[in-house]
């Protein structure tokens, strides 16, 4: 069953780097995949999690610019895969399933933010098709390989933009709601950490916990589509070339400790058997009231268990896969 969200006291914080929260561990003979692990933070995941003896497998949409991010990282393999195509999904998976591995971390962090309305083939909404429906199918595809390691994690990179909005199940796609784009960002937030909730509480027989996450505000790629007042109303100063500064903004994180609590929740023995919580700042998070002011914690609809069971089905019925457990 889901652990209590309670913070643990990890003794790390908000300024807490990847490095730091990987506490010294040996990955030798482990074998991860990082979605998106050649960009932003999620390139620092696999750059962490390589240099500690980690196998990591990092999917790319664009193979050649994963190619030139990633050259000089030992350990690290690269194969095509777009989370809106699920042939490409499907493709990628039954290649690593036909390697015999076990797969000890799978960390689902690509993701996209605020686009204009786009559609996937199967007509669904791109921010809930990339951020989770594409990762639902992939872990379903995968969960072979997590049961084998005989203690495996999943982590999925949400975000404290779920605090924006819940998961309309009766329109989760804007078929018949207008098209918002943040609203839509919130949705595909808290479906990450509903998921992780859910797969949680299948996996957990089978040596399979879930974690979500919030891993702070970083000024990366994925803020393509912001404007200036909007990153400016979310604290980010710019220098006197126009780019936004890390130093001198209010609450970002850098790039180091903005990939901190998804390599904790990845490896950390602290969450040893734990599962189905939510985390920042390399800490397990409290949970905050609904009508709280903006700030840390976890929503209450984000990890409600009867809310997670609604969005596996949903989920299934979008996708037509299923898990077998």
């Amino acid at each position: 069953m889901p652990s209590p969200q309670i913070p643990l006291h990890s003794g790390f914080g908000f300024t807490t780097t990847a490095s730091e929260a990987l506490a010294g561990r040996d990955l030798t003979g482990r074998t991860a995949i990082v979605t998106g692990g050649y960009d932003g933070l999620n390139l620092e995941v696999t750059r962490v999690l390589a240099g500690a003896g980690a196998t990591v497998i990092v999917p790319a949409r664009t193979l050649d610019k994963a190619r030139a991010a990633l050259g000089g990282i030992p350990r690290v393999e690269i194969a095509a895969m777009d989370l809106m195509d699920p042939a490409s999904i499907d493709a990628f998976a039954e290649g690593f399933l036909q390697s015999g591995r076990a797969l000890d971390i799978l960390v689902n962090g690509a993701g996209i933010m605020i686009p204009p309305l786009v559609r996937d083939a199967r007509g669904n909404e791109s921010q809930f098709s990339t951020n989770h429906l594409g990762h639902f199918q992939l872990t379903a595809r995968l969960f072979p390989a997590l049961r084998r390691a005989n203690g495996a994690r999943v982590v999925a990179v949400s975000s404290r933009g779920h605090r924006i909005a819940g998961v309309d199940f009766d329109d989760p796609n804007f078929e018949r709601r207008e098209y918002e784009r943040w609203t839509g960002y919130g949705q595909s937030k808290t479906a990450n950490v509903l998921f992780a909730v859910h797969l949680d509480t299948l996996g957990e027989a089978h040596g399979v916990r879930a974690f979500a996450l919030h891993p702070g505000s970083i000024i990366t790629g994925l803020a393509r589509h912001m404007s200036d007042d909007e990153l400016r109303a979310a604290g980010v100063v710019f220098d006197e070339k126009g780019k936004p500064s890390v130093a001198a903004s209010k609450g970002l994180k850098t790039v180091e400790q903005g990939a901190a609590t998804i390599v904790w929740c990845a490896t950390s023995v602290q969450l040893d058997g734990m599962g189905g919580v939510y985390c920042e700042d390399v800490d397990v998070s409290e949970v905050a009231a609904d009508d709280a002011a903006p700030g840390a914690g976890v929503r209450s609809w984000a990890i409600d268990p009867g809310f997670a069971s609604r969005l596996w089905s949903l989920s299934e019925r979008l996708t037509g896969v299923s898990f077998e457990v």
